[in-house]
């Protein structure tokens, strides 16, 4: 078994990761159970569902970890989840300014600035769009798609996978590992643009509710999770990452990314706590805004 093969300095290792995991947990339930109680229904569960993300990164981490043959499974689920998670974050920042219609009532006479990062961040050349019923229904679809699709994919991935079609780390053009791997890609830069789009549009107008700390945060797990899993998947299929008897440099890129994961994901739960963790209050509409000096000038 794996912890009959470990060391001393290996146990403790795994111990003090299965503890960081397991307060990481505990962690998230005291949040979640403040958020049901303080925070209206209407952002309840899309604030308890982003608050998951690092949670649930670092418990399927830990999973692949001490079972070395559920790390595809683990991997999967951990996609799946923030691929829903994406999707969400917009869906908070939209909820954060009142709703679809108090947006659209704010910014009735402004644009969206598309010219923004992961996609078009080198074509500012690019036109502003208008803000509409239907350019929001658009973003809302970009993110949606992925969180749909991906899903799928992976499902499709495990299919082959038990038939033995699918291999992680064989890139061959004649596999469809690299073909799903790229398609996945192409969906997670239109989900990830639209969010973009929509949090440069939003960042001023919610600077109160700290979405800049929260953007942070998101962008933090979208690039420890996608982007730096895939380096150290790349040293270790290169063989950049030597062997450890029994480890092959695969298993051994696997274990050290589910290691970096699980202390990246606990810090990134621990201050998700304090930037969510305040009472959450509805936007007073622009006319409202507007129209209080006066009133205060008529009163008597």
């Amino acid at each position: 078994s794996l912890s009959a093969g470990l060391d001393l300095p290996g146990r403790f290792l795994f111990a003090t990761l299965t503890l960081m995991t397991l307060i990481a947990i505990l962690v998230f339930i005291e949040e979640a159970v403040y958020i049901y109680r303080k925070i209206p229904s209407s952002k309840r569960s899309i604030i308890i569902w982003i608050n998951a993300a690092a949670p649930v990164i670092s418990t399927t981490s830990c999973i692949g970890m001490w079972v070395p043959r559920s790390t595809m499974f683990t991997d999967f689920t951990a996609g799946i989840f923030f691929s829903i998670v994406i999707h969400k974050f917009l869906m908070m920042m939209i909820k954060e300014c009142g709703g679809q219609k108090v947006l659209l009532r704010r910014f009735e006479n402004g644009r969206f600035t598309i010219s923004t990062g992961p996609c078009c961040c080198c074509c500012p050349c690019l036109p502003h769009v208008p803000i509409t019923r239907q350019t929001l229904f658009w973003l809302k679809l970009g993110t949606f798609q992925f969180a749909v699709c991906r899903p799928v994919l992976i499902f499709l991935s495990i299919v082959l996978w038990t038939n033995g079609d699918y291999i992680l780390y064989n890139l061959s053009p004649k596999g469809p590992a690299l073909w799903i791997s790229c398609f996945i890609g192409a969906l997670t830069l239109f989900a990830l643009w639209a969010v973009a789009i929509m949090f440069r549009k939003v960042r001023i107008l919610l600077k109160c509710k700290n979405i800049v700390p929260k953007f942070a945060l998101y962008q933090f797990i979208v690039i420890l999770n996608h982007l730096q899993t895939t380096i150290i998947n790349m040293f270790a299929t290169q063989k950049i990452i030597p062997c450890a008897p029994p480890l092959s440099p695969t298993a051994r890129g696997s274990y050290i990314s589910q290691q970096l994961l699980i202390m990246e994901m606990f810090l990134i739960t621990v201050i998700s706590r304090v930037v969510y963790r305040r009472k959450y209050h509805d936007l007073e509409l622009p006319e409202c805004v507007a129209e209080e000096p006066e009133d205060k000038k008529q009163t008597p």
